[in-house]
C-alpha cells in the first residue's frame, strides 16, 4: 500500500485517528477530513508524512464538494476513501426523540457519508479502479430499543454500500463495510451529550474493542489482493453476542 492515497473522513477522534495511524505506518499518503482543524494539525504531526489536511463537514454538501475539489492535483487520484464520519445523539423512543437528533444522524450517517463518495467517485470511475470502506455498525444489523433512528441511519450505510457495489463493479471499483460493536471512544459520550458517567456505563463489565483493533480490520481490508473485496465484516468483543445482548462481567 505504499504511496497509495487514502481519504479519511472524521480522522479527529477515535476509529478515523487510528486508522490513520495505522495507514500511515505502512506508507500511505493521507488526507485527514474532520471539523476540528486544530485536532487535523495534531494528527499530521503525529502521522508525519505531510498530510493533506481539509476541515469541514461532512453534512454540509457544499462544503463537502468543495474540500474535495480544492486538492491539489496530484491527490486528486484517491486509491482509497474510508467513511468513517458519523455520530450517534441520544437514546430515546420515538415518541420522545428530538428531531435535532435525528436530523443530525440521518445528515451525517447517512447523507454525508453519500455526498463524500459521489465527490470522490469520479477519479476512480476515470481510473477504473479504488477501494471504499464505510464504517457501519452492528446497529445496522439489528435494532435495539430506543435506537430506532440511529440503527436505520446504520441499515442506511449498509445498504448504500451495497448497492454501490453493484453499480461500481463493472468499474473494477472495490466496495465494502466494516460494522463494529461496542468501541471504547467517546461515541457514548457524544451521545449522551458529554454525561460521562452514563458514557462510562455504556462499557461496564465489558472489554469493549478499542479504535486501534476497529483499525487494524480495516487495514486488513484494504490490504488485500485488488483481486479479492472484503465485503461485508462484523467486528464484536467477545463478551458482545448482537446489538443488544452483553455479558457483563459481575
Amino acid at each position: 500500500m505504499k504511496n497509495k492515497i487514502a481519504l479519511i473522513t472524521g480522522a479527529t477522534s477515535g476509529i478515523g485517528w487510528a486508522t490513520a495511524e495505522r495507514l500511515a505506518e505502512a506508507g500511505v499518503q493521507l488526507i485527514l477530513c474532520g471539523r476540528r482543524t486544530e485536532k487535523l494539525e495534531a494528527l499530521a504531526k503525529a502521522v508525519g508524512g505531510n498530510p493533506q489536511l481539509l476541515t469541514f463537514d461532512v453534512r454540509d454538501k457544499a462544503a463537502v464538494f468543495q474540500a474535495v475539489d480544492s486538492l491539489p492535483n496530484a491527490w486528486k487520484s484517491i486509491d482509497l476513501l474510508v467513511n468513517n464520519a458519523g455520530n450517534a445523539h441520544g437514546l430515546d423512543p420515538v415518541q420522545t426523540a428530538s428531531l435535532e437528533d435525528w436530523d443530525a444522524m440521518i445528515d451525517g450517517n447517512v447523507k454525508g457519508l453519500m455526498y463524500v463518495t459521489k465527490a470522490v467517485l469520479p477519479h476512480m470511475v476515470a481510473a477504473k479502479k479504488g477501494q471504499i470502506i464505510n464504517l457501519g455498525s452492528i446497529a445496522g444489523k439489528e435494532v435495539y430499543p430506543n435506537g430506532s433512528v440511529y440503527c436505520s441511519s446504520k441499515a442506511a450505510v449498509d445498504f448504500f454500500t451495497r448497492g454501490l457495489r453493484i453499480d461500481l463493479n463493472p468499474l473494477g471499483i472495490r466496495v465494502g463495510a466494516i460494522h463494529p460493536g461496542l468501541v471504547e471512544t467517546e461515541f457514548s459520550e457524544v451521545r449522551f451529550k458529554g454525561a460521562q458517567t452514563r458514557a462510562k456505563n455504556v462499557y461496564e463489565g465489558i472489554e469493549a474493542l478499542t479504535a486501534e483493533e476497529v483499525a487494524d480490520a480495516i487495514f486488513y481490508m484494504a490490504q488485500v489482493p485488488e483481486k479479492v473485496t472484503i465485503a461485508d465484516l462484523v467486528i464484536l468483543p467477545t463478551r458482545q453476542a448482537n446489538a443488544y445482548v452483553n455479558n457483563r462481567m459481575k
